[in-house]
C-alpha cells in the first residue's frame, strides 16, 4: 500500500498536462501510445506472437501528424482517418507476406495494439485540442479513476453479487452501480464548477464514460489472462506499466471526444 501511494504521488505531476491540454498533451499522448503499445506487443511475445512494433510506431505516427491539420482545420477529418485505417489494415497485411516466419495472429495483435491503444489514445489528444470544450479532457480522467475509486469503495461495503467472476472475481454489481453514481456525481461537480452551463451534459458523459471504463478495466482483464502476466510492465511501482494506470482512460477518452463533437459542437 505505501509503494502504492508513493507512486501515486510520483505520477501526479503527470496530470499537469492536462491543465496546458493543447500541443501539451497531444505530445503527451503520443509519448503513452508508443510505450503502451510496446507494453502490449511484449505481453505477447510471452505467447510467441510476433506483433509488429515498427508497423505500430509507423502507423500511430503518420495519425498524430494528420491530427494537427485537423484540428486546424485545413482538411477535412473523415476522408483523411479512413484512409489512414486503410493504410494501417494494409501494412499489417503485407507484415504476413513472410508467410514462413509469421502467423495471422502476428498482424492481428499488431492491428489490434495500433487501434487499442495509439488510435484510443488519440482521441485524448484530440479533444484537448479543442478550443471550446478542452477543459472536459478531464472528465476523461474523472470518470475512469472516479469509477474506479467509487466502485473499490461500494464493492468493499455492499459487494455481494460477482459481476464477472472469470475474468475478474473481486468486481462486483453493487461495485459497478457505486462507480457509475460516483462517476456521475464527480462528473457533475466538475461540471457545476468549471462549465455550470452544459453541468448536464457532463453527468450524461460521467454515465456513458462509467460504463465504458468498467467495460475497459474488464477487456485490460482478460488480456491479460490470456498472456499470462499480472500487470503490463513495472515502469510504476505498485502500479504496474503504463496501460496499467491508464487501460480504463483510453476507453473514456473517447466518449467524450465524440460526445463533444456530435452533441455540443
Amino acid at each position: 500500500m505505501k509503494t502504492r501511494i508513493i507512486s501515486g504521488l510520483i505520477m501526479a505531476p503527470l496530470l499537469v498536462i492536462l491543465v496546458f491540454k493543447g500541443y501539451v498533451l497531444y505530445a503527451g499522448c503520443f509519448v503513452i501510445s508508443l510505450m503502451g503499445m510496446y507494453e502490449f506487443y511484449r505481453g505477447f511475445r510471452e505467447l510467441e506472437i510476433k506483433p509488429s512494433y515498427p508497423i505500430a510506431v509507423g502507423s500511430v505516427i503518420c495519425l498524430y501528424g494528420l491530427g494537427i491539420p485537423l484540428c486546424t482545420g485545413i482538411i477535412e477529418a473523415s476522408p483523411w482517418i479512413t484512409l489512414w485505417m486503410f493504410a494501417t489494415v494494409i501494412a499489417c497485411l503485407l507484415y504476413l507476406f513472410k508467410i514462413n516466419e509469421r502467423k495471422l495472429d502476428d498482424a492481428m495483435v499488431t492491428l489490434t495494439g495500433i487501434f487499442y491503444v495509439g488510435f484510443f489514445c488519440f482521441h485524448m489528444g484530440m479533444l484537448g485540442m479543442n478550443e471550446k470544450f478542452g477543459i472536459l479532457v478531464w472528465l476523461a480522467v474523472i470518470t475512469a479513476f472516479g469509477t474506479d475509486i467509487c466502485a473499490y469503495f461500494a464493492g468493499v461495503t455492499m459487494g455481494k453479487h460477482k459481476l464477472c467472476p472469470v475474468i475478474s472475481p473481486k468486481k462486483t454489481w453493487e461495485g459497478a452501480a457505486g462507480g457509475v453514481i460516483g462517476a456521475m456525481i464527480l462528473s457533475g461537480l466538475f461540471g457545476y464548477f468549471f462549465e455550470g452551463e452544459i453541468m448536464v451534459h457532463c453527468m450524461i458523459i460521467g454515465f456513458l464514460g462509467s460504463i465504458i471504463s468498467m467495460f475497459g478495466d474488464l477487456t485490460a482483464s482478460i488480456f491479460k489472462r490470456k498472456m499470462g502476466i499480472k500487470d503490463y510492465g513495472n515502469l510504476i511501482p505498485g502500479h504496474g506499466g503504463i496501460l496499467d494506470r491508464f487501460d480504463s482512460v483510453l476507453f473514456t477518452a473517447p466518449v467524450v471526444y465524440y460526445y463533444v463533437e456530435l452533441i455540443l459542437m
